[in-house]
């Protein structure tokens, strides 16, 4: 054959063209979406628009609909009713009206209403469902039933679901569940093993439809593709603050009753807003399409929240609520509501990234304006000797520097992102976003538009549209799951029960509430800027991954080796190390860890200690696997090494650091002192069968590992596991871990960094197993995994 290569490529994209067609035949089939009261105002100002745009967004993409209006209301009633709220659905401003028009005809005919009551009424639904898959020759794809019904009613469709409606065997059921999920902890407790009782986790999607407003769902990818440019500014060294807003303008009238169950901090700090800041807060995972590492990093990121207590928050109320709660609910005249309809409450994170910057939660009814957004407020210490006439427009570094997650409304009228000009441009997908016409005039948080970089979306779509498709294709990162939602109610139920008899804060609503509301924090203390007045003028009445890194992955040795330009190198070991900390924390309680000295680790261990804010370091242990022979305090001390680029940047437990006793009796290494047994006892006495996690190495250009130098036998061999040595250089006198303890250890890393190292590199390639001559080809775990990591000066000959 003369070209056998490209028959070769055309084989192979025949082949992948045919399992492509094959995978979509296999995804086709029949899908089934019910939506439990549907003749409510949620489902009739948001629920019946998304499914219409689910179906116009997947129509003639391989699945067949039928969609159920269900209720208590009897049929012909609640018919009349879903009609009329059909009547309302519309089309992209994009979509020719002709289109439009069949689209819509298609949808109403595949729409039908049915009395759901009884378990018997399930049954019917789910033959009625069969008989349509088999008349038409279909598979059933699944099942989603939307619960726009009060939790009250939760567990009895709950039950009646899975006794008499799940789908067959091959098809998937999809259960979706408005808010509230409980009242406090307990009650949130007992409604999740009520519906666990009856679903799997799985199946279960918790909706918070915050999660599906564009600006909200852009959070994590805007971090993660401005990952390099951001991410070390995002943190306690350079953010001042972080505000979460949600401002209303309108009032609980009409849903006084809703309201005195739950009040503000319920209805939204503890979802909403708390779903946002876990957003901004949480460490980003490897790969932020990972359903289940998003989840968890969210999950570490509530566990991480301070404990809140009464002084974390201030409360007020608007002083027409209570005359309409009496209206409403026929309460005497005599009766004061205590229920906050305005809240600002300050959180606090316990880790690395964030210890001491406050989060100012923040919402209220019957405020000044509406707007949501997410602020991150950069830390200012410039100062320009010039004017601010003479600055650069929108760039001075006098300028404040934030980063705006601008959820609606307000001023700018349209979700945005915004970015001060005087941080890097900022990455977001061309194919979604635009940048914002300028608008002359328009002034956000003090500054004129024109000094953000400000990014807007192409199309503006509902929250509830984006979510509904989220939960067909069965995207999970966009809900609640039912561990983090008991984390947050942990969270908040001991405030909310220190506030349950506090008297709030009335203020009269409107521009007219002035500065009444305005809050400061001092520490972890929160209250009004001004004193309590004693008197209100009563007003007029009612009144928001990491990218890949470019690593070639081969063998050395026949043992695994990272290559790559020494920056990503070091970010990527970071990264390695950091797994397997949690990995070990997560299997065993603790992580042990030793480190070579020298120069080549020093970046390492800036990259832990500056970029790494999830490591679990108040579970590891750190030990030290070779030591010079010199008091901890002189420069040329591993440990003083150590002290300096890692541990005086960190918080470890000072009883999990583990220094080498060099120094006793105010001698060095003096063998009658024991030193190295000392050390070995203390290996095995803390480190289980002493086998480390993970051991890091080095290699020296004479082949030396550790403090084991070529032509000395000792500890390359033997029972020993901490021994004295010889170096050929200065100082002389070394403590290392022998080659039997390091090859007990799980995993060994093998550091090689700059064009010194190549003509070792190239040799210990072509060797065999010779310590003798060549300490490091010893290196070799009895049952654990030796990885190289290698940067490309290192490894090129």
């Amino acid at each position: 054959m003369k070209y056998p290569g490209v028959w070769k490529m055309l084989a192979l994209a025949l082949y992948t063209a045919l399992l492509s067609c094959l995978q979509a035949q296999e995804l086709q089939g029949h899908v089934s979406i019910i939506l439990l009261g549907a003749t409510g105002d949620l489902a009739r100002k948001y629920l019946w628009q998304g499914l219409f745009q689910l179906y116009l967004d997947e129509a003639g993409k391989g699945h067949s609909f039928s969609f159920h209006g269900a209720a208590l209301t009897a049929p012909k009633q609640g018919q009349q009713l879903m009609d009329k709220a059909l009547e309302t659905l519309s089309c992209p401003q994009d979509m020719a009206f002709s289109h439009c028009a069949e689209l819509k005809d298609q949808f109403l005919k595949l729409s039908q209403y049915r009395q759901l009551k009884t378990a018997e009424d399930y049954h019917a639904l789910s033959r009625d469902i069969e008989a349509q898959v088999q008349q038409e020759g279909l598979r059933e794809a699944g099942r989603i039933f939307y619960f726009s019904v009060p939790p009250f009613a939760y567990a009895d469709i709950a039950r009646n679901i899975n006794s008499s409606c799940r789908p067959g065997p091959g098809a998937w059921l999809r259960v979706v569940l408005e808010k509230p999920f409980g009242h406090d902890h307990s009650s949130a407790q007992q409604l999740a093993t009520e519906l666990g009782s009856f679903f799997q986790e799985e199946e279960m999607y918790r909706v918070d439809h915050y999660l599906g407003k564009q600006a909200v769902a852009q959070i994590l990818p805007f971090r993660d593709q401005n990952h390099k440019a951001l991410d070390h500014l995002w943190s306690r060294h350079h953010v001042e603050r972080v505000e979460i807003i949600m401002k209303e303008t309108v009032d609980a009238e009409g849903r006084t009753s809703f309201y005195e169950e739950y009040g503000v901090i319920r209805d939204v700090l503890q979802n909403h807003l708390t779903e946002i800041l876990t957003l901004v807060a949480m460490e980003l995972p490897y790969n932020i399409s990972d359903t289940g590492a998003v989840l968890r990093h969210k999950l570490q990121a509530f566990q991480a929240l301070r404990g809140l207590r009464r002084g974390s928050a201030v409360v007020g109320q608007y002083q027409a609520y209570s005359e309409q709660v009496r209206r409403e609910l026929q309460k005497p005249n005599s009766f004061q509501s205590l229920t906050p309809t305005f809240a600002g409450v300050l959180v606090h994170i316990d880790n690395l990234r964030w210890e001491g910057v406050p989060f100012l939660l923040m919402s209220g009814k019957a405020l000044d304006e509406r707007v949501g957004y997410a602020r991150i407020l950069f830390k200012n210490q410039a100062y320009c000797v010039q004017s601010e006439k003479h600055w650069a427009a929108g760039q001075s570094q006098c300028l404040p520097r934030q980063v705006i997650f601008y959820i609606g409304h307000g001023d700018l009228g349209s979700p945005a992102v915004l970015v001060s000009r005087n941080l890097p441009r900022p990455k977001l997908p061309s194919e979604g976003w635009k940048e914002v016409e300028a608008r002359p005039g328009l002034h956000l948080f003090g500054r004129p538009l024109s000094d953000f970089y400000a990014y807007s979306p192409v199309r503006e779509r509902d929250a509830y549209s984006i979510l509904i498709s989220h939960i067909f294709h069965g995207r999970k990162d966009s809900f609640i799951t039912t561990e983090n939602l008991l984390a947050s109610w942990h969270f908040w139920t001991p405030l909310l029960k220190s506030l349950a008899r506090e008297t709030p804060r009335q203020y009269p609503g409107g521009a007219e509430s002035g500065h009444l509301l305005d809050i400061e924090f001092s520490g972890s203390q929160l209250s009004f800027s001004q004193k309590q007045p004693e008197q209100l003028v009563p007003g007029p009445g009612a009144a928001p991954a990491p990218s890949e890194f470019r690593v070639l992955k081969a063998t050395y040795r026949e043992n695994p080796v990272i290559l790559a330009w020494a920056e990503e190198l070091i970010a990527k070991l970071a990264s390695d190390i950091e797994a397997q900390a949690t990995r070990a924390v997560r299997r065993s309680g603790v992580f042990q860890l030793a480190l070579s000295g020298g120069s080549s680790p020093v970046a390492l261990f800036q990259q832990l200690a500056l970029r790494h804010f999830g490591f679990p370091w108040a579970h590891t242990h750190l030990w030290l696997v070779d030591e010079r022979c010199v008091p901890p305090t002189d420069l040329e001390s591993n440990f003083q090494g150590l002290q300096a680029h890692l541990l005086q940047h960190i918080h470890v437990p000072y009883f999990n650091i583990h220094p080498m006793p060099v120094h006793l009796q105010q001698r060095l290494c003096a063998e009658e002192d024991q030193g190295a047994q000392l050390y070995a006892a203390e290996i095995a006495a803390q480190v289980a069968n002493s086998s480390f996690d993970l051991v890091l190495l080095g290699m020296g250009t004479d082949g030396h590992t550790a403090s084991l130098f070529p032509q000395s036998p000792t500890g390359l061999d033997g029972d020993q596991l901490v021994v004295l040595t010889t170096s050929p250089v200065q100082p002389h006198q070394r403590m290392s871990f022998s080659l039997p303890l390091i090859n007990r250890a799980k995993k060994v890393a093998v550091l090689v960094m700059g064009r010194t190292k190549r003509e070792i590199t190239m040799l210990v390639s072509r060797v065999g197993h010779e310590p003798k001559k060549w300490p490091i080809s010893g290196v070799l775990p009895t049952s654990g995994q030796l990885v190289w990591y290698m940067d490309y000066e290192a490894f090129l000959a």
